[in-house]
């Protein structure tokens, strides 16, 4: 029997509508589920067939459902714990007011690709922003955008949902794709370092009253740096084992193939023990879980829409578009990510979208997987902040910006994500 193809105008409307609920801000997951089932019946499907197209969809998704959850164990230890408000205010103080921009973007940074959220890691590091901000009379403006571009870097080579996500979209491993995403990390936060101090004096200030409702909140209960540095240190290390087992020619390391599934989970608990929080760790495991469903939600929706793109013939029109006009089929990756994470105003949900929808079309046009899993998710950071997403308000509120002063920071977040896309694709596209 020949498996039903749906039509690529089905396809296309139920993204679009899946797309234009979500910006109405009914519930990502009910959105994406109903464009999957919208797009089917428009595309020629049945009801029996509308169903299949839905449960098949969700189904291709639950091996990044699962890293996801397992994930939540790090996450709730790294955020909770106090552990990583201790690493970044190390690194404030280690390198001190002269260089607050670089101090400031690289403890965001380091924070993120540690495995905490970037709308976490940026509330974590904005107190500590706004007292350097008042002594050195920075703007705020400034300092989000070291914070915000620290964030973005980091959340590239980060083991969180979108890198997870990224990995999964293109049967990789997540350690793979936070490797690749290195280079344009670096220059990433280079240029918001560099964006950062050339606009230091323009804008809003931060207050004398500001600076003294933060001299208000302890952080005398912080764990130290050493104890809060286990955790990471565990997961790096044997996140990274395959990787440079392969680069350096050693096989036995290379054939570890050690996942993500149980090293975050190994690397919290024993991060919980490091910590002297033996007692705590079923309080962070369900923090963690419950940082997580929001985004395990978004996933099995936008495995349904990816289930009826799959079943459609929009892929293979998109790579006949993409051959028609000339465009090398490199640059789809990277345009998917965009497109989807500007529409969505998330990086997570838009690597979902941007790999659930148009990972087989991206492949089709002979691109390598991780130099598509890379571009994709490096695209996803250039317009992934704006107003109608939850991190433009979540980090405008903990500078305590205006919104016209939140407003200037879009601009220049962009300059930093769409320098990780232009380096992700020289790199990878052109030169590996």
């Amino acid at each position: 029997m020949t498996p039903l193809v749906i039509s690529w105008v089905g396809a296309l409307i139920g993204l679009l509508l899946a797309i234009l609920l979500i910006l109405f801000k009914l519930a990502p997951t009910y959105s994406l589920i109903l464009g999957a089932i919208v797009g089917a019946f428009i595309g020629g499907a049945d009801f029996a067939q509308a169903v299949s197209i839905v449960i098949s969809g969700t189904q291709s998704v639950m091996g990044t459902v699962v890293r996801i959850i397992a994930a939540g164990v790090f996450a709730g230890v790294m955020m909770e714990s106090g552990a990583a408000e201790a690493i970044a205010k190390t690194i404030v103080d280690k390198l001190g007011g002269t260089k607050a921009m670089l101090s400031l973007a690289l403890a965001t940074m380091i924070i993120t690709a540690v495995g905490v959220f970037i709308p976490v890691a940026v509330l974590i590091v904005a107190p500590i922003a706004l007292s350097v901000g008042n002594k050195m009379g920075y703007s705020k403006v400034a300092l989000l955008v070291a914070l915000s571009g620290g964030g973005k870097a980091g959340n590239i080579i980060s083991p969180n949902p979108n890198t997870i996500a990224a990995a999964g979209g293109y049967k990789l491993d997540v350690n793979q794709v936070m490797l690749g995403g290195l280079i344009p990390a670096i220059c990433g936060v280079i240029v918001a370092v560099i964006i950062a101090s050339m606009i230091k004096y323009k804008g809003t200030k931060v207050t004398d009253e500001e600076a003294a409702e933060l001299e208000k909140v302890s952080t005398t209960n912080l764990p130290s740096l050493a104890k809060s540095l286990v955790t990471p240190a565990i997961a790096i290390v044997l996140l990274m084992i395959s990787p440079v087992g392969s680069m350096l020619g050693l096989d036995a390391l290379a054939k570890l193939k050690i996942d993500s599934l149980y090293i975050l989970p190994f690397a919290g608990i024993v991060g919980s023990l490091a910590l002297g929080k033996r007692k705590k760790i079923l309080e962070y495991c369900s923090s963690g879980l419950n940082r997580m469903t929001p985004t395990i939600l978004i996933i099995i929706g936008a495995g349904a829409i990816g289930g009826l793109i799959t079943a459609s013939s929009l892929p293979s029109q998109v790579v006949s578009l993409v051959e028609a006009s000339g465009l090398s089929g490199t640059f789809l990756a990277p345009i998917a990510g965009i497109l989807m994470a500007a529409a969505t105003a998330s990086t997570s949900t838009g690597v979902i979208l941007a790999t659930g929808s148009f990972s087989n079309a991206i492949l089709n046009t002979g691109v390598a997987p991780l130099s598509a899993a890379v571009m994709t998710h490096a695209g996803a950071t250039v317009i992934d902040h704006l107003p109608h997403g939850t991190y433009f308000h979540v980090t405008r509120n903990a500078m305590g910006m205006s919104m016209k002063d939140r407003m200037k920071v879009v601009m220049y977040e962009s300059m930093v994500g769409l320098t990780m896309t232009i380096v992700a694709v020289i790199l990878y596209g052109f030169i590996l």
